[in-house]
């Protein structure tokens, strides 16, 4: 649900549609987001045209088709049932759509028509283009960066912004308007405080969100221009995929490709705030700071990349042969890129120091672990969230003083707050299916071909939107090369699951299976 924009989506429940048309949530919210997504190509077709003037019938085509099929599903529907099984349905069927539609740009602009593909490849590497761009996951198929032009290139880093904010508006405005329990579904997600609203009026709330995802991506873009290296396009481009921690950018070897630690300076603390609860964002831009200072998986996080960074710079001053500060430049850089889930590269070369495949493997362990845990719950953030490994460590201590005290009531608390029982439930349960789901990505993957390194950071970093992944498949690599066509589309899957997380996706079945039930007995 990430490209969906909040108040168009409310506004489309809201009003009552006296047209008449076919009942339908799952096409009515699609039609919305084709809507939105078509903008992003048209906009982008506009960039084209006034630069490099190469892609520009591609974005322009796909954006008028994408904006015909929206208009029509827009006005042919109107919102049918808001339980939760169909607004699930309409999330998850609305982001397939969107990634294949999506893919319409690269298939018809032939970006992946390199080295003699075929078109059943260029096919796929599209959608796995699209798939990392909406799920900001900042992998890519991509060998060729200077032959697209500008517009679309601009489009691949706009498929990001799309998609950053969307789970933090799904979470606290579009379901619980729509009467669904929105915040008790998604407490796997966003449990707690971190799922506060910030007005009592959920298109308040909506307004403000976006209007703090604006603020980031202007202010990193500003930044970026304001020092030494970056154009303006450099700037608006990484600000779009820095605030959403989605990691694309225009040029090859990433943030590598400036070669400045200014800019890396900027791109990190973009990186941080991105991976922060937007909620206690706004709340400073009012002036209003305590939600950082009051927040215990707030705490953790900045801990958590501030141990990581010590043990991988340790390591690669110690053992893995770098002085001090190149290993201080590098441990940061990439320790910050995958604990918030961006996938940024500062390496400028494959033998570069920010390659870390070639790291020691101890080092390598330890971004694999950020890979798995990502940054905080309300941020754009993906992982499986800090708030969540927190609860389930203290679920694991309590197990173990249950042992020597059975009879005692030891609640699970996530800073002065007791935990609910039914979420630690279904935190412990969502983990179960994560690590179901990553066992059963490595198989798929090695089944199909892939090493069993790189499948495991393949599976690892989609489910968590992390971008590279491990050995031949890290940060100076592409997807292509390092995965056979089926593979790249398993992996395109599991980013999908990772940015829309599991039970949403397992939702997203109910709604069609319960109409097939009803209709056929």
């Amino acid at each position: 649900m990430r490209i969906l924009r909040p108040l168009e989506i409310r506004r489309a429940t809201e009003l009552h549609h006296d047209r008449g048309g076919l009942k339908s949530t799952l096409l009515h919210v699609m039609g919305i987001a084709l809507v939105f997504v078509a903008i992003g190509m048209l906009l982008s077709g506009v960039i084209e045209v006034s630069s490099t003037n190469t892609d520009t019938g591609a974005l322009l085509i796909s954006g008028f088709i994408t904006l015909a099929l929206g208009v029509l599903l827009w006005w042919a529907t109107r919102p049918g049932s808001a339980r939760a099984r169909d607004v699930f349905a309409a999330v998850g069927w609305t982001w397939i759509v969107i990634t294949v539609l999506g893919a319409l740009p690269y298939v018809l602009a032939g970006t992946f028509d390199t080295h003699g593909a075929s078109f059943t490849e260029q096919i796929v590497n599209s959608i796995f283009e699209s798939a990392s761009g909406y799920s900001c996951t900042g992998s890519t198929a991509l060998l060729d960066f200077d032959s697209p032009g500008r517009g679309l290139m601009m489009y691949r880093q706009a498929t990001q912004w799309y998609g950053g904010m969307g789970i933090v508006v799904l979470a606290v405005a579009v379901l619980p308007f729509l009467g669904v329990g929105g915040l008790d579904l998604m407490t796997a997600e966003a449990p707690g405080p971190s799922s506060d609203r910030l007005t009592p009026r959920i298109s308040e709330t909506a307004k403000r969100l976006w209007a703090t995802y604006a603020v980031l991506t202007i202010a990193v873009g500003v930044a970026l221009f304001a020092v030494p290296g970056p154009s303006l396009y450099d700037g608006l481009a990484h600000g779009l995929s820095t605030a959403s921690t989605g990691g694309f950018s225009p040029y090859g070897s990433s943030i590598g490709h400036y070669d400045s630690v200014l800019v890396e300076a900027v791109i990190i603390i973009g990186m941080v705030i991105g991976g922060m609860n937007f909620a206690h964002h706004w709340r400073a831009l009012q002036g209003r700071f305590s939600g950082y200072a009051n927040d215990p998986e707030l705490r953790i996080y900045l801990m958590m990349l501030g141990v990581c960074t010590a043990l991988v710079v340790g390591l690669l001053w110690i053992d893995g042969g770098l002085g001090f500060g190149a290993a201080l430049r590098a441990g940061i850089f990439n320790v910050v890129a995958l604990g918030t889930s961006t996938g940024f590269g500062n390496a400028r070369g494959v033998m570069s120091d920010g390659n870390f495949v070639l790291w020691v493997p101890a080092a390598q362990m330890v971004l694999l672990f950020l890979m798995v845990v990502g940054a905080c719950t309300g941020s754009t953030s993906g992982g499986i969230k800090v708030m969540r490994v927190q609860v389930l460590v203290g679920h694991s201590i309590r197990s173990v003083r249950h042992t020597q005290q059975p009879r005692a009531i030891i609640p699970v608390r996530h800073g002065s707050h007791a935990v609910s029982e039914d979420i630690v439930s279904r935190m412990a349960g969502f983990f179960v299916l994560y690590l179901l789901l990553v066992l059963s990505g490595i198989v798929i993957l090695t089944g199909l071909g892939a090493g069993l390194l790189e499948s495991i950071g393949a599976i690892v970093g989609s489910l968590g939107n992390m971008g590279p992944a491990l050995g031949d498949a890290g940060p100076t690599a592409s997807f292509s090369d390092a995965f056979s066509q089926p593979a790249r589309l398993v992996i395109s899957l599991f980013m999908i699951i990772g940015r829309l997380e599991i039970f949403p996706m397992m939702l997203m079945f109910a709604a069609p299976a319960r109409a097939l039930r009803e209709r056929f007995g």
